[in-house]
């Protein structure tokens, strides 16, 4: 057994939990940050590569059901064009209220290559694809232009803290003790997997449940891929709740700008099943946002982003791989919901990217960039230059109210 107890192996074979712990639905951080105004900010890293086109179906495309046919479940009507999955059908009294909105057709610059930690590091820096990561984020950055500013509160779990908030704006940092009892099979698989591996050698709380998870099912067998991956979906779900209950805490009192990540967005194989819990899980966040805020979340604005998005046609086991173009979801009391933002490049094969994404026809930045400057009334050229180095935030979407 110990031969097979490998990092390669585990995320391979026995978990399938992806193609990475980028994409982990148990590995997360959120960060806080006071700032003198009234506007809220959430922003949630939807890592692993959220399949936009699932999530907001252009279903009067009609080369949408074609590329898909087993992804075709009844959605949600939004605007004729549109539906939303029923995974998300909790915040469907959101869309009504005009507090719940996406933008498609969006993406960072990143092409091609489609690695999440790649795609991710560039998401949290805000740069472009050409230039040389800086080592703070651009919420950060945005924090660096505010005179006065001081740090409150910053927590990771199971990772260092998010690199888009990193930088010098002042911003502390916490993470909560967690103790488990490992048994001597699930210490030895911890080993294993982490042994020879910098980069995620740190997250031991991860592999920690994971390893207990595993332990518990010895005696009974090797447990399925698919029920793994259910249980730590499930698990991560009720940690999302939690640490948005605690960010809905904060941001009801001192705290104005939050950022933390909803993992397990990896989608390549049965996509059906997770994409719905996820779903779930990403509208129990934001209502779990929204009740906690109270009379706040008038002032609120979700901004929930990803990597890139997934490709057009399902592949051979019912899932979607890496792509480029995707999806934001906005919510909030001060977004102008109850519509689709963007401009719809179309599904015929002509019109995809490389013949297989979505196209791009909007960068994720500007959308970010627009917020800002509508939450927190942030100069366009500070935003352009300081804040999103070299971006051209084009016209203005007038996302919030």
């Amino acid at each position: 057994m110990a031969d097979n107890l490998t990092r390669r192996g585990l995320l391979k074979g026995a978990a399938t939990m992806a193609c990475s712990a980028a994409a982990h639905p148990l590995m997360t951080s959120v960060t806080f940050a006071a700032a003198p105004w009234e506007s809220r900010l959430v922003v949630l890293i939807l890592r692993g590569g959220m399949d936009g086109l699932d999530a907001v179906r252009p279903v009067g495309d009609p080369a949408f059901r074609a590329a898909r046919p087993g992804l075709s479940d009844p959605g949600v009507p939004l605007d004729g064009f549109y539906e939303m999955h029923p995974g998300l059908a909790a915040l469907a009294p959101l869309w009504a209220a005009g507090e719940l909105g996406f933008a498609h057709a969006v993406s960072t610059p990143y092409r091609d290559k489609r690695s999440h930690f790649d795609g991710q590091d560039l998401l949290e820096a805000g740069t472009a694809m050409d230039t040389a990561l800086p080592r703070d984020g651009w919420l950060n950055r945005m924090l660096q232009t505010v005179p006065g500013l001081e740090g409150e509160t910053a927590f990771a779990i199971g990772q260092d803290r998010l690199k888009i908030l990193a930088g010098s704006a002042p911003v502390a940092n916490w993470a909560p003790s967690v103790q488990f009892a490992l048994s001597p099979q699930a210490q030895l698989l911890l080993e294993h997997v982490y042994e020879a591996d910098p980069l995620f050698h740190s997250a031991a709380s991860e592999a920690t449940l994971l390893a207990a998870s595993l332990a518990s099912e010895a005696e009974a067998g090797e447990m399925a891929s698919d029920d793994m991956m259910a249980m730590m979906q499930e698990r991560g779900g009720r940690s999302e709740r939690a640490l948005a209950a605690f960010a809905a805490d904060r941001l009801s009192r001192e705290t104005r700008i939050a950022a933390f990540s909803i993992n397990g967005w990896d989608t390549h194989r049965n996509q059906a099943g997770p994409m719905n819990a996820r779903l779930e899980s990403l509208a129990e966040v934001i209502l779990t946002l929204k009740q906690g805020l109270g009379a706040a979340w008038a002032q609120t604005t979700v901004l929930a982003v990803t990597e890139f998005g997934r490709t057009v046609r399902e592949n051979g086991t019912r899932g979607t791989d890496h792509g480029t173009g995707g999806a934001i979801l906005l919510a909030g009391g001060a977004v102008r919901g109850g519509q689709v933002f963007g401009r719809w490049p179309g599904l015929g094969e002509a019109d995809l990217y490389d013949r297989r994404d979505l196209m791009p026809t909007a960068d994720v930045r500007a959308y970010a960039a627009w917020a800002m400057r509508g939450a927190f009334g942030i100069e366009r050229g500070v935003l352009e230059r300081d804040v999103f180095p070299g971006l051209d935030m084009g016209g203005d979407p007038k996302l919030l109210l």
